[in-house]
């Protein structure tokens, strides 16, 4: 095979359609666009959402509450979640709550809340404690450690 025998694929290579060039190619006169109006026009383009003046359904519907763009997104586990998952002694990092499944994605953090009894002497070490979780890791005697 040679340079100059190379080719496009059969089907890969479309002619250009050449619009306004007499009656006789299909596409003349009037060029696909019918007659007058808005879309027939130079430059006669409709923005997406346009609904010829009435008042548009994005501002025809009422408008509620507020999405604050800066929100940390924190994942909460509770006290008896980590009871049932981790033995006497372990630390407790994000990490071993991946593991664990407790955790798919700590996304800005992951905060241990108070809810449930833990028995077992756990170092965790998170993004955040509430007071109740705190106190009943320390009680246990385990550490709670903010990372």
């Amino acid at each position: 095979m040679k340079l100059h025998e190379l080719s496009p694929v059969d089907g890969s290579k479309k002619s250009v359609k050449r619009i306004g060039r007499g009656h006789g190619s299909g596409w003349g006169k009037t060029s696909g666009k019918g007659h007058k109006g808005q879309k027939a026009r130079s430059g006669g383009s409709i923005r997406p959402g346009f609904e010829g003046g009435q008042m548009p359904l994005q501002r025809r519907v009422p408008k509620r509450g507020f999405n604050n763009i800066f929100r940390k997104k924190i994942v909460a586990l509770n006290l008896k979640q980590l009871e049932a998952k981790f033995d006497n002694g372990a630390v407790v990092d994000v990490e071993a709550l991946r593991n664990a499944g407790l955790v798919k994605n700590s996304f800005d953090g992951v905060k241990i809340l108070g809810n449930g009894e833990l028995t077992k002497s756990l170092t965790v070490k998170v993004d955040g404690f509430s007071a109740a979780a705190k106190e009943a890791i320390e009680k246990a005697g385990g550490k709670a450690e903010v990372i």
